[in-house]
């Protein structure tokens, strides 16, 4: 059973005119990296996910309750004064890149930056590259 409440789902929307109506301009040019960085990494052309997330490749999942939706493999959103990246990373995995990384936050499924400049662009990419071959053979995507 699908829910019908999930607001995450790809849109058909334009992800350049989605980057364009970003206000902060350095928003907008971190975001057009993210956004070559992750498809670099996917080969997986952008699409919007939801009315902010750019996401890149897809999986399905299906809970015991049997709630079941689809999701980007990763994806990020620019959001006031930061960067959601939605890398599906568990806090533990991975801790010699998060090491190299410099400042961040993070919840399970996210990591949180303020703006690219605060990290280590190499790091970043290692990062996000591990966490979506991790995504891709986790959901055999």
């Amino acid at each position: 059973m699908a829910n019908a409440n999930n607001q995450t789902v790809p849109t058909g929307a334009d992800v350049l005119e989605f980057l364009a109506r970003l206000d902060d301009a350095q928003q907008r040019t971190d975001s057009e990296t993210l956004v070559k960085l992750m498809y670099d990494v996917s080969g997986e052309a952008p699409a919007m996910w939801g009315p902010a997330i750019i996401g890149f490749g897809s999986y399905h999942y299906k809970y015991d309750s049997g709630r079941e939706g689809d999701m980007p493999l990763i994806a990020f959103s620019p959001r006031k004064g930061k960067f959601a990246l939605y890398i599906m990373d568990d806090a533990a995995k991975f801790p010699e890149l998060r090491e190299e990384l410099g400042k961040y936050k993070s919840s399970k499924a996210c990591l949180y930056v303020n703006k690219l400049a605060d990290v280590n662009m190499g790091a970043l990419e290692r990062l996000v590259s591990a966490c979506y071959a991790d995504a891709k053979k986790t959901y055999a995507a």
